[in-house]
């Protein structure tokens, strides 16, 4: 087997090597987004029920 040859697949499994992990890397951090959006939508409607229940005390 050749030098060159042995480079050349070196460099290119660390390049796919380096694909895949930007792919997980992009895709996990999407998934991590979405609850800290439904959190807030909680938070939101835990603030508005808490509002109305004010209301209704007057």
């Amino acid at each position: 087997m050749n030098i060159g040859d042995m480079i050349f697949q070196l460099v290119f499994f660390i390049f796919i090597f380096g694909l895949f992990s930007g792919v997980f890397f992009l895709v996990r951090s999407l998934v991590t987004k979405q609850p800290s959006k439904s959190e807030s939508s909680e938070q939101k409607l835990d603030r508005i029920i808490d509002l109305l229940e004010k209301e209704k005390k007057k």
